[in-house]
């Protein structure tokens, strides 16, 4: 009788390593596409959208950095809010570390054009972004740099805002130092 059902237990077991084997390949082939589709994206090449969307969360990081290297800021943004929330605590350091880069890079761009009023508001979302990837991960050293960066951007900023500030009271006090008729009585 042990000997009736040694046999089929071995068949058994080898069916299920073989099935186990097998299961095994196939995902290491999906991390490998997978793979090939990230390196694509961040040396800038398209890539077909439907295994990005039905695809881990990185495929998505990856797409959206290839949107900011494209200046396609909207289209990052966007596609880094679908994974803002998602992966362990690392993936989602590194989600608001991309945001905070996103942001500080259109920071950057609107005070070159002088653009203050823009600039301002987006460099308070690149630290406060930054900062939410130091409280997930405090040892990202990048993100560290640039939270200094984008709080030294934001004094810069502050200055300008003041001097046009200055400019404008400048025109009032010469307005109202102006000698004229004085209206009432003598």
């Amino acid at each position: 009788m042990l000997r009736r059902l040694k046999h089929p237990l071995l068949w058994g077991a080898l069916a299920l390593s073989l099935s186990a084997t097998l299961y095994q390949a196939a995902a290491l082939y999906r991390v490998q596409h997978d793979n090939d589709l990230i390196s694509q994206l961040t040396a800038g090449q398209a890539v077909d959208i439907g295994p990005i969307v039905t695809g881990p969360p990185e495929l998505r990081l990856a797409r959206a950095y290839y949107f900011k290297q494209k200046h396609r800021y909207d289209e990052a943004l966007s596609t880094l809010s679908l994974i803002v929330g998602l992966g362990d605590p690392q993936f989602q350091a590194l989600v608001r570390y991309n945001l905070g880069n996103l942001y500080l890079e259109q920071a950057v761009t609107a005070s070159h054009e002088q653009h203050i009023n823009t600039a301002a508001p987006l460099a308070g979302l690149a630290k406060q972004a930054y900062r939410q990837s130091l409280a997930l991960d405090s040892s990202n050293w990048d993100a560290k740099y640039n939270l200094e960066v984008a709080m030294r951007l934001l004094p810069e900023m502050d200055v300008l805002i003041q001097a046009e500030d200055s400019n404008k009271n400048q025109k009032t006090q010469l307005w109202t130092t102006v000698p004229g008729f004085p209206r009432g009585l003598p």
